[in-house]
């Protein structure tokens, strides 16, 4: 009886964050935290609840994964809301989870308004507290790789006991196993925006985690960083949990507010101009992540830069809100980009475009949520799909050879075996795909197939599929034929890798406001850009730092320069130079 008198008083404190569903904890809320861990702890002690890790190995997915719904808590900015159900629904099933007295009538109408009907979308009554469904939300995660889909429920940072119900719901509603870090000795506080993974066994957090679960983290825990590797290898399978310095600026300390992966091996790393705000402390964690890590297939990761834009003229240190593109979400076949009526807008767009090609890209204005330190991905958490086929590849990169083959490698495996493996390509989208079997290498779950040797100038296209004995089908990119990876054959130029950075057109040119600069750097390595006059006066530092190889982008703000011409250098593991028009 205590427990439920207990329940319901911090049920009843929450009530009042109907009108703000604030992301901080606020100062009212911190008197309950005793409470509350109390709470989770009598939750657990009733034997309903598995509290001892999964007794198999578990692979928590990654976002980019085939997904059977996408959940959201309906509470605060319904507007928002109903722009993801949109977009959202065109992709899986949409949970939405809801309080009473909204109804699925009420909502179904609200919905209807805008002309969005309720074809797959599952409406689930239970009270929520908050809006933050991606810090409170379940995490979707495979026993033996692919096998058994469970429910993964830390206790949530915030003393809002429905809103820590919640993946409790959803395992219940999908009858999937549930697996809580709510016992010693495996009791952990953690918080879906401060945690992404490649699906493959690392995990990135910003050091909040290990923060609020020691002595002085206001929990009542005491534990150690390697007490909290401990639990994340025991019910996620994170066999590498990669730590970083929490921002100045940045309140709640998530890392999905400026970073974001987009795949095994890129980092989605959002960029300030040399000095501002959270920039320095950004890079430095982005060189700690370079230098002492590696992606899973064993290389440097390599790094997409998108611009953090300014709030009319102010950033987080001196006022302005977090604007930020990383807090995306992938839902299958497409991508949900906050925007906030800015010129950057166009070129965060752009990059989602060029870097996931064949994904729906929508974006959804969040200029009235972000002052509370959020956007989309914050307010949506994605399901695993009951059965996934997974395949795992690393593109091929551009190459000289003409003469051998290309060889395309993917881990490839599902429950029930594959019976079919099979390798898309073509040098021309628009004319069809050539095929060929790829066939089991001598490691478990590995296989290989090849694309013929192509002419200097060549750009070719792949993508791969497999079939597994159970009839079950996939394909990655998830959007393929639409979405595909690529590489170019290039000709052996002679010059020196003093002449290696190759740019693309920078966009938008002439240039007005924020405009981009995309090249490929042939190493990793030191590089400084700068921005300079005719006559070589230097303008303006656009990056000092490290940079992985591969496509780069920097970022010039134009809004300042005079008409006339501009070069962009680049000195890195190569140099070059290109030329821009100010207007």
């Amino acid at each position: 009886m205590k427990n439920i008198f207990l329940y319901l008083s911090l049920l009843l404190s929450s009530l009042h964050l109907r009108a703000q569903d604030s992301h901080r904890m606020l100062p009212s809320e911190r008197a309950l935290i005793p409470a509350y861990m109390s709470q989770a702890a009598s939750r657990s002690s009733s034997g309903v609840q598995n509290t001892t890790p999964p007794a198999s190995p578990v692979r928590t997915i990654a976002e980019w994964e085939e997904l059977q719904a996408l959940m959201v808590g309906w509470r605060s900015y319904p507007s928002i809301l109903r722009q993801i159900v949109a977009a959202a629904k065109q992709q899986t099933r949409v949970i939405v989870v809801y309080n009473t007295p909204d109804s699925p009538a009420s909502l179904t109408a609200y919905l209807a308004a805008d002309g969005v009907d309720t074809v797959n979308v599952t409406f689930l009554n239970a009270p929520v507290n908050s809006v933050w469904s991606r810090d409170y939300g379940p995490w979707s995660a495979y026993t033996n790789e692919v096998d058994t889909l469970i429910t993964i429920d830390w206790i949530y940072n915030r003393p809002r006991p429905a809103d820590d119900a919640i993946p409790s719901v959803i395992a219940t509603h999908l009858n999937t196993p549930i697996y809580q870090t709510t016992a010693a000795p495996f009791r952990l506080v953690h918080t879906g925006g401060n945690f992404m993974t490649d699906g493959f066994g690392t995990g990135f957090s910003s050091e909040l985690v290990v923060d609020e679960n020691g002595p002085g983290g206001g929990f009542g825990l005491n534990l150690t960083p390697a007490d909290i590797d401990s639990i994340m290898l025991k019910f996620m399978g994170i066999n590498r949990y990669i730590k970083m310095t929490t921002l100045p600026y940045d309140d709640i300390h998530h890392i999905d507010m400026h970073m974001k992966l987009l795949d095994e091996e890129t980092i989605l790393m959002g960029q300030y101009p040399p000095g501002i705000s959270d920039g320095p402390q950004m890079e430095a964690n982005l060189l700690y992540v370079l230098n002492n890590f590696q992606s899973v297939f064993g290389t440097p990761y390599k790094v997409v830069r998108i611009p953090m834009p300014d709030d009319n003229n102010l950033w987080p240190s001196n006022g302005g809100d977090y604007f930020t593109y990383t807090n995306s979400s992938i839902i299958n076949n497409g991508i949900i980009v906050p925007v906030y009526g800015v010129p950057e807008d166009s070129v965060a767009l752009q990059i989602y475009r060029d870097q996931m090609p064949g994904y729906t890209v929508t974006p959804i204005n969040c200029t009235s949520m972000i002052g509370a330190l959020g956007a989309l991905h914050c307010i949506t958490k994605e399901i695993g799909t009951a059965d996934p086929l997974l395949i795992s590849h690393q593109p091929l990169e551009n190459t000289t050879d003409t003469i051998i083959d290309y060889t395309v490698g993917a881990y490839i495996k599902h429950r029930s075996g594959i019976n079919t493996a099979t390798l898309y390509w073509t040098t021309d989208t628009a004319a069809g795909w050539s095929s060929s079997p790829m066939l089991p290498g001598a490691l478990p779950d590995k296989f290989f197939g090849g694309i013929p040797a192509q002419s200097p100038g060549t750009t070719v296209y792949y993508y791969i599929g497999a079939a597994a004995n159970s009839g079950k089908s996939q394909v990655r990119p998830l959007p393929a034929p639409k979405g595909w990876w690529k590489f170019t054959v290039t000709a052996p130029t002679g010059l020196s890798a003093e002449a290696d950075i190759r740019f693309s057109s920078p966009f938008p040119n002439p240039a007005k406001a924020m405009t981009c600069i995309p090249f490929n750097l042939p190493e990793s390595g030191f590089v400084k850009a700068e921005l300079t006059d005719v006559s070589g006066r230097v303008i303006r530092v656009l990056h000092e730092g490290m940079m992985a190889s591969g496509e780069q982008r920097i970022f010039v703000d134009a809004s300042m320069l005079a008409n006339g011409v501009y070069i962009v250098r680049v000195n890195g593991s190569g140099s070059g130079v290109k030329l821009m028009v100010g207007k």
